[in-house]
């Protein structure tokens, strides 16, 4: 399951996307630090195979893959020195896959602005060292305990202490972590902090839902820059807090007409989703019987003991082979039947790379 963490400064939408994604009907309002408890949510990853794959098997209940949402209260400048309600509330996202960085980049004379003006650019930085201090201050406290233990000659302390103090540098100047080169066997040594500054970042930018259908505003344009002039391995996704307010109070089968009369394909839920998969390099496989027709969620180059692993571990631990047959045949035979009797179902073994779109029946003993 994919876990999104939602940051951001007071009052730039957090809350609304947060109340349009999971219905949830956190509290939101036009003054800051409405959200002080952090909300969570799980939402349901659209995905039209899912339902067209139920449509030929009709299976006794269909499975969607999931997102969980964490929406914290917002962060200001100064957090880490107590201003505003704190960053307190950071530690509720450091399990999270990734953060979702709401970002205003719209005009409102309606809307206050915690910081007075809209500069998206400004608004990252702000949020950057935040959580580079939050970070901070995990590090330095097993810096401090690891510098105790290599005294006493301890091997596991001593070979973590250059991670750690190269870590400790970076964050110190307010840095976040994707700024420093750090090897495959540092991020090992940081991997247990969960720091923040580590995860990848999706920015959402709200818009007005004019910007969403037509040209790119001036302030997601400036957001765009700021990020390729730091070289940041981020993605940007535009939304409208409005619109996905809109949608949520509509009935599906009224979202898509709606969504056709603004000129948009695609809610802001499902462009989010894309992102966060894109950002972390997920990708979907299904299973298909008679009981469940189900999605599930692993990394792009996992193989096939890998997949089988994501619905139990005995699967992976006793994987014999993956009877694998591409969607679009699959729907177009028929379902398992149909793609057997044309020859298109494949056995594959441990060695197979799973695709976007298999269809998977995993035979294992255990």
């Amino acid at each position: 399951m994919l876990k999104l963490g939602i940051v951001g400064l007071p009052n730039v939408g957090k809350s609304s996307l947060f109340n349009a994604l999971t219905s949830a009907k956190a509290e939101a309002a036009n003054y800051p630090f409405c959200t002080v408890e952090p909300n969570v949510g799980m939402v349901e990853v659209p995905d039209a195979r899912l339902t067209a794959l139920a449509g030929v098997v009709k299976p006794e209940r269909t499975v969607p893959a999931v997102v969980q949402f964490v929406d914290i209260a917002g962060l200001v400048k100064g957090a880490a020195q107590g201003e505003g309600l704190g960053n307190k509330f950071l530690t509720n996202i450091r399990e999270t896959d990734a953060i979702v960085h709401v970002v205003r980049c719209f005009e409102d004379p309606d809307v206050t602005h915690v910081m007075g003006s809209i500069d998206p650019a400004r608004d990252r930085e702000v949020i950057e060292f935040e959580l580079a201090l939050a970070d901070l201050g995990s590090v330095e406290k097993r810096l401090d305990k690891s510098k105790r233990a290599a005294r006493t000659g301890d091997k596991e302390a001593l070979a973590e202490l250059g991670a750690l103090e190269k870590a400790n540098t970076a964050l110190a100047e307010g840095k976040a972590l994707w700024h420093v080169h750090l090897s495959d066997a540092e991020r090992a040594v940081l991997w247990p902090l969960q720091l923040l500054t580590l995860k990848p970042i999706l920015y959402a930018a709200n818009v007005t839902d004019a910007e969403l259908s037509g040209d790119e505003g001036k302030h997601v344009t400036a957001l765009r820059a700021a990020i390729a002039n730091d070289h940041e391995p981020a993605e940007v996704v535009t939304f409208s807090a409005k619109i996905e307010g809109e949608l949520a109070e509509l009935a599906p089968d009224e979202r898509a007409e709606f969504l056709q009369s603004l000129g948009l394909e695609s809610a802001g839920l499902e462009r989010l989703i894309r992102g966060g998969y894109h950002l972390l390099g997920l990708q979907t496989y299904f299973t298909a019987g008679e009981k469940e027709v189900r999605a599930w969620t692993i990394h792009r180059g996992d193989t096939g003991p890998k997949a089988a692993g994501v619905i139990h571990t005995d699967f992976e631990r006793g994987f014999i082979r993956a009877e694998t047959v591409n969607y679009d045949d699959f729907i177009a035979l028929g379902g398992w039947k149909g793609a057997k009797e044309k020859g298109v179902v494949r056995s594959e073994g441990k060695e197979y790379v799973v695709q976007d779109g298999d269809v998977l029946l995993f035979r294992f003993n255990v």
